[in-house]
Order: C-alpha cells, then structure tokens, then sequence
C-alpha cells in the first residue's frame, strides 16, 4: 500500500491536533488531582456535619473517598504513561547545537505532562492521608 502524502495545510493541521492534545494531557492531571481534593473535603465536611459519633456514615466516607483515590491515582497513572511515551526519554538523537524542531517541542509537552504526573500522583496521596489516619469527625 501507498504511503499517503501530506500536503503542507494537511500536515500543519495534524501537527496542531497532536500539540492541542499535548497542551491537553498537561492540565488533566493537575485537574484531576484538584476535583480529588474539592470531592474528598466536601464528602468528608458534609458527612462529618450530620453526625454527633462516629458510625457506619464515617465507614462509608472512606470508602467512597478511597474509591475516588483510586479512580484518581489510576488516571493519573494512565496519563502519566502516556506521557512517558510522547517524551520518549530513550531517543536522545539530538545535538545541543542543533536547532530545535516541532518534534522537540512535543516531546517538551509530553516531558511536563509526565513530571505534573508525578507531582498529581504526590499530591492525591496527600489528600487522602487524614482520612487514612483521622480515626474519626469529632
């Protein structure tokens, strides 16, 4: 089979698909990581509202929220490979005299996504860590 040739408008427009996804993957982690905290907090302030002792509600708390962690750090795991893949740390071909190309700057995009990774990852496991350690809401 024929491999298809691009034209120039063609494959301008499939370079800026492919950095509008990277610029994309960046902020989903951070994002993540933020929706984690906000539905933890909120699960755990308006449980912890309602109750005068500790009961089966607290029970259910940490398990919807270690559900949620779960959920969360999965993501983040997935978009952290994802991103590891786009940097390709293994192809070190360049020179540093040489001009940078669109593909440096890809590889850039998918090297920030991969270190928010990290840092979302750190941060969800420390938004869990007072329902993991607080025995109870009083």
């Amino acid at each position: 089979m024929a491999r298809r040739q691009w034209t120039s408008g063609e494959a301008d427009r499939a370079e800026f698909r492919e950095e509008r996804r990277s610029l994309f993957r960046i902020t989903v982690a951070p994002t993540i990581w933020a929706l984690h905290f906000a539905a933890s907090y909120a699960v755990a302030g308006l449980t912890c509202a309602r109750l005068a002792d500790d009961g089966p509600d607290v029970v259910l708390m940490r398990l919807v929220i270690g559900a949620g962690t779960l959920v969360a750090l999965g993501l983040i795991v997935w978009l952290g490979w994802r991103s590891w893949q786009q940097w390709d740390a293994s192809d070190e071909g360049r020179r540093l005299d040489d001009q940078p190309t669109s593909r440096d700057r890809h590889r850039f995009l998918g090297h920030a996504a991969f270190l928010l990774s990290i840092v979302s990852f750190i941060g969800v496991i420390y938004t869990v860590l007072p329902v993991l350690l607080i025995g109870s809401c009083l």
